[in-house]
């Protein structure tokens, strides 16, 4: 399972012999799209090597309680033993590009357990990303609740 998802993210992610900045705007959308769900799924797996690919180095994450956090704090966070994320999808996604930046909007649903008592969230999420060095990264993200 592990391959497989660092294959697909190796293979959005890999720009090899391409311009710095993305050419066609509908497959760039579609590529970051998919990084989102990646990003989910590297998130409920607690897999940090992946997240360290799509998380920017300058991450600026601010979660759905107002608490601002770096990507090396977002990671540790994703990866605290008494948080068991069962599943954490997106309902819906819009991402619009300009050159080598990209915003993306959506809803999200999360559940699992924290601390060992059940949890379920949904949420309306914004992020952006920035297209550097070959790679699609996300540079900043929120989210806030909204009714289940």
């Amino acid at each position: 399972m592990r391959f497989l998802f660092s294959l697909l993210l190796l293979l959005v992610t890999t720009q090899v012999g391409f311009p710095q900045a993305p050419a066609n705007t509908d497959a760039q959308q579609g590529k970051i799209l998919a990084l989102e769900n990646a990003w989910n799924q590297a998130e409920a797996h607690k897999d940090a090597k992946a997240l360290e690919t799509l998380l920017h180095p300058d991450l600026v994450y601010v979660d759905y309680d107002g608490s601002m956090m770096t990507k090396g704090q977002f990671i540790a966070s994703v990866k605290a033993p008494d948080l068991k994320p069962e599943q954490i999808t997106n309902e819906s996604m819009s991402a619009h590009v300009y050159g080598d930046s990209a915003v993306v909007s959506g809803i999200y649903r999360e559940k699992g357990f924290k601390k060992g008592k059940p949890y379920m969230r949904r949420g309306r999420f914004t992020d952006t990303w920035v297209y550097q060095n070959g790679l699609w990264m996300c540079v900043a993200s929120q989210s806030t609740l909204i009714a289940p």
